[in-house]
């Protein structure tokens, strides 16, 4: 019963050491390295030997230049590329509209012993505007990387020696999920690796192509032109007068038909009342009308009964 705990217990111990071993062999073998180095090789030699490592570099940049048509040009830079063993990752191009520019940007992957020749091969496809590079060393990181990768292998070897000699079933499982679990990292580590090497061996360069830029008119400079923006603005008036118009005709319509039905409702109801004698025009104007019905006089009124 007690077996399970005590074998995880020896695997730990013995992880643990196998990591050490290796670090203290790793450690070992760089300080035999430099103790012979500096016996055998002069003083300059063995700072040669020291900076190689940091020789790994990532190279990045930008370049701006100017030319006549950015869409032929991004071809030939395409071209140029190409023919240097190095690759086009990303590319757009934008047609000149309404007397705008014309650009083409492209995502440049290039062989890093020959960004130079390729710099001045791309320089003449017009003029260079700006150009702006970074270095980046890495050799830590690779290193670093490689340190990991190493340790993983020796453990992954190691677990692999306990499961082949393994007979408890908690232990087959217990190995195989240590094993699983440095295996994924492994993995992980090995694409970091390979993606830091293409970084090293491809630089990366932004190409960003224009045409010259032509600043827009903003005045006629002769009587023609004058013409044309005059005869322009007065097709454009009534064009937009017109436009106008169709908006409103809708609402036109509306509002005559409702006016008109108002008007008729008006006149039928005015033709039924009762008709009266109209008065001349002047005599209605100059003497309003009177009443003449003469009131009764006292030898009118009726006798008393």
């Amino acid at each position: 019963m007690n077996k399970t705990p005590r074998v995880l217990a020896l695997l730990v111990v013995a992880g643990a050491a196998a990591l050490g071993l290796a670090g203290c062999a790793g450690l070992g073998a760089s300080s035999g390295g430099g103790a012979d180095s500096a016996a055998q090789a002069p003083a300059p030699e063995a700072a040669t030997d020291e900076t190689a490592p940091d020789a790994a570099v990532v190279i990045t940049g930008r370049i701006t230049i100017e030319t006549e048509d950015p869409i032929d040009a991004a071809a030939e830079a395409t071209s140029i590329v190409t023919d240097a063993g190095g690759r086009v990752s990303g590319r757009s191009e934008h047609a000149a509209e309404d007397g705008g520019q014309a650009s083409a940007e492209l995502t440049l992957r290039i062989p890093a012993d020959g960004l130079e020749d390729v710099r001045s091969a791309l320089a003449g496809l017009g003029t260079v505007k700006d150009t702006s590079m970074e270095s980046v060393e890495v050799g830590g990181t690779q290193r670093d990387l490689e340190a990991r990768m190493t340790t993983l292998r020796t453990a992954i070897a190691r677990y692999n020696e306990w499961l082949a000699t393994a007979s408890a079933t908690s232990d087959l499982i217990e190995l195989e999920s240590e094993i699983s679990e440095r295996q994924t990292e492994l993995e992980g580590l090995e694409a970091q690796a390979r993606a830091l090497d293409d970084q090293i061996a491809m630089s990366t360069v932004t190409l960003s192509l224009l045409s010259e830029y032509v600043p827009p008119k903003t005045a006629p400079s002769d009587f023609g032109e004058a013409l044309a923006v005059g005869w322009s603005g007065f097709i454009g008036f009534w064009g937009s007068v017109v436009i106008a118009l169709g908006v409103m005709l809708p609402w036109l319509a509306t509002i005559g038909a409702i006016t008109a039905f108002v008007i008729w409702v008006s006149i039928r109801a005015r033709r039924r009342l009762p008709s009266r004698p109209a008065a001349s025009g002047l005599d209605a104007a100059l003497f309003p009308a009177l009443d003449t019905t003469t009131p009764p006089t006292p030898e009118d009124a009726p006798a008393p009964r």
